[in-house]
């Protein structure tokens, strides 16, 4: 049976990652009413959309299929991880980019915001809110004892049963800790999200695109580095020099700075536009 203190921590960071991104979209939207932020926040969950779920995901599943693939990410842990932030940092900045030139006649403090809030919004929703989902199916499943038949079914099909079985034993082992992790990581990425989408937003306005391009590149790529790095020094991948706890308190604290900085970040950004927009 999974605890029902589990339960609890899947349903709040069901919430956090599917209900809360909604719920910021209509309070923010509601509170600046003829400020145009509901379209900058569709195009901001657009431009994640197309960039990252239509393109880099599908091209990463399809070299997934490749052996030299395989095998490269297997021998060279430090350089994939590498690649994979890279590629994550690169698509999503053109989606920001994107967003920011569609929006640059009418940028706003306001639109730049509400566009990172979509672009974060939709990967909780569709990253993180319908895995939640499944998960709380499958505790279901479990605890009424119907998960079994699940499986056996699964296996008559002739389907891979291991990553059902991996779940469920991830369900049952793991304490609600874990879970609420998960929900605190997804408000430490909204705010880096917002972050970053507002400044390529800036730059655009201010004729410095290039820069701003670079800039969000380079964080993101180095956030996106850092964690595996962190969570890798547990692993055999690089000479397990830490103990899981410790890597993941480890990553747990980056985020956290990473997130305090971003949200220095924002209200910089929001004087500086301020007072842009006075001088203008």
């Amino acid at each position: 049976m999974v605890s029902n203190s589990v339960i609890a921590a899947v349903c709040v960071t069901l919430f956090i990652s599917l209900v809360l991104p909604v719920a910021l979209y209509l309070v923010y939207g509601i509170k600046n009413k003829g400020k145009g932020v509901w379209t900058a926040w569709l195009l901001g969950a657009a431009g994640f959309f197309v960039f990252q779920i239509v393109i880099r995901i599908p091209l990463l599943n399809l070299l997934s299929l490749n052996e030299g693939f395989r095998s490269f990410a297997a021998s060279h842990y430090i350089l994939y991880c590498l690649a994979l932030a890279f590629t994550a940092g690169l698509f999503e900045a053109a989606g920001r980019y994107a967003v920011a030139r569609i929006l640059k006649k009418k940028l706003s403090f306001e639109r730049g915001f509400a566009a990172g809030l979509g672009h974060g919004g939709i990967e909780a929703i569709l990253l993180i809110g319908i895995t939640y989902i499944n998960n709380l199916l499958y505790i279901m499943l479990i605890n009424t004892g119907a998960f079994e038949e699940v499986v056996s079914q699964a296996a008559a099909l002739g389907s891979d049963i291991s990553p059902l079985l991996q779940l469920q034993s991830t369900l049952l082992s793991s304490g609600p800790l874990m879970f609420y992790l998960a929900g605190y990581e997804r408000i430490l990425t909204m705010v880096f999200h917002v972050f970053l989408s507002l400044l390529v937003c800036y730059s655009v306005r201010n004729g410095k695109d290039l820069q701003g391009l670079l800039i969000c590149l380079l964080l993101h790529t180095a956030v996106d580095f850092a964690a595996p790095m962190l969570n890798g020094l547990a692993s055999p991948a690089l000479g397990n020099r830490l103990s899981a706890s410790t890597a993941y308190l480890l990553v747990y604290i980056l985020l956290t700075a990473v997130a305090i900085a971003c949200a220095a970040g924002i209200l910089s950004l929001r004087k500086r536009w301020k007072q842009s927009s006075s001088e203008a």
